[in-house]
């Protein structure tokens, strides 16, 4: 890497959805009652929209208690690393044409589980950001001598 040279940069909203768009399984937080959780979800990109499926469980029981959810998504190789944040609005799809439509979405469950709920993320903020994997510097070396 230069000296110098940026090691993070801030995505744009396009290049956010173009990274969506390409993964597979995000993590989904939410709070309720003040406490945080976190579920991994396979996911699929739907417009300006993510959708994922699953089972009566304690998502959906957090989600009818609390709909604001933050979704998470991370892509790496050796030389760079991204993540991309979805804050927004968690819906079950309760209209059989909504419901219709999501099913006619590539998504398939990862393990074999019957899961018939459609939730849909409606964001309100999306942000991401890349990042220039490098070798650590030195450790120590920007407080030694300097100071002295």
């Amino acid at each position: 890497m230069n000296e110098g040279a940026p090691a993070v940069w801030n995505l744009d909203e396009d290049a956010c959805w173009n990274l969506l768009a390409r993964g597979e399984v995000g993590r989904l937080a939410v709070a309720v009652g003040g406490r945080p959780d976190i579920f991994p979800v396979n996911y699929v990109v739907d417009g300006p929209r993510l959708l994922f499926r699953t089972a009566p469980g304690s998502k959906l029981t957090d989600l009818a208690e609390n709909a604001e959810v933050a979704f998470e998504v991370d892509r790496w190789d050796e030389h760079q690393a991204a993540s991309v944040v979805v804050k927004g609005t968690a819906t079950r799809l309760a209209r059989q044409a909504d419901i219709d439509a999501a099913d006619a979405l590539p998504l398939r469950p990862w393990i074999p589980t019957l899961k018939y709920r459609w939730v849909r993320i409606t964001p309100f903020s999306i942000t991401g950001r890349l990042f220039t994997r490098t070798p650590e510097p030195a450790r120590y070396a920007a407080s030694t001598g300097a100071a002295d």
